[in-house]
């Protein structure tokens, strides 16, 4: 069975360009390479990749896709655009060619303005993406869900992704329900797909286990189902929590009760649909 991994990240770390990147996420601040990648990707029988922008430039977008130039399983770049810009076009334009980008994400999580998904140009700049076939990837928190149905109601023919199943705050001792109502909500727009991907870092406790996941994987199941429903590891990001074997094998065991057609859905087939891979 083909295995995508829809969501991973690459960089050449230095401070000034991942700010992001605090001292007390020190397995990050180091590179991260394809070649990293493809040995992890290779050990847990992945087949290809999708590889997602972590800073907010277009030096990056060129970078990953130079990345992916003569490596195959690299099938498709989630790349940055100042989308709010007023020469958002002229970018847009400039990557027509590039095959490989599949798809453009804003850091909206970063965002202080909880009205940032409203924005007029913002949305401009999102309009503009159905003429060149891109998906547009969701990155929020579980509390900008309300802001993000709206949003989505105003692109009905455009794809949307949400990263991370928005990433809900998962503790032992109580579940979020306020997540689980608003991302139901959003499921019912047919054009959102979902990534099971970069849960575990949001487990607040210093170590985490399957049954702390569980709820939030039926719940994103229940909300998207086996058709619009995918597989992200989040590497290298997920290494402040688990390693990239110990997630494949995590989301292996909730797949396993899904029917065979069902598992090729979400370990490869929705990705090609929702990015248009060739």
């Amino acid at each position: 069975m083909e295995r995508i991994d829809s969501h991973h990240h690459l960089w050449q770390y230095s401070a000034e360009h991942y700010p992001w990147i605090s001292e007390s996420m020190s397995p990050l601040r180091r590179d991260f390479l394809a070649p990293h990648l493809a040995i992890e990707t290779t050990a847990n029988q992945i087949s290809s990749v999708i590889s997602v922008q972590a800073r907010q430039s277009i030096e990056e977008t060129n970078w990953l896709l130079e990345q992916s130039v003569g490596r195959d399983w690299i099938q498709g770049v989630v790349g940055w655009l100042p989308l709010a810009a007023s020469n958002v076009c002229e970018e847009m334009e400039r990557l027509r060619e590039q095959k490989k980008l599949c798809g453009l994400r804003h850091v909206v999580q970063d965002e202080l303005d909880d009205q940032f998904l409203a924005r007029g140009e913002f949305n401009r700049g999102i309009s503009a993406m159905k003429e060149y076939g891109w998906t547009y990837d969701i990155l929020i928190y579980g509390r900008q869900l309300p802001f993000a149905i709206p949003f989505v109601d105003r692109h009905p023919d455009q794809m949307f992704v949400l990263d991370h199943i928005a990433k809900p705050t998962i503790r032992d001792d109580s579940f979020d329900e306020s997540w689980a109502v608003h991302l139901r909500e959003l499921a019912k727009r047919s054009n959102v797909c979902c990534k099971f991907s970069g849960v575990v870092t949001e487990v607040r406790a210093d170590r985490w286990q399957q049954q702390q996941i569980q709820p939030y994987w039926e719940t994103a199941l229940e909300a998207f189902g086996p058709s619009r429903l995918m597989f992200g590891s989040d590497w290298p990001v997920c290494l402040l929590k688990t390693s990239y074997a110990d997630w494949v094998a995590s989301v292996d065991s909730f797949t396993s009760q899904l029917s065979q057609a069902e598992q090729e859905n979400f370990w490869s087939k929705n990705a090609i649909r929702a990015y248009r891979l060739e």
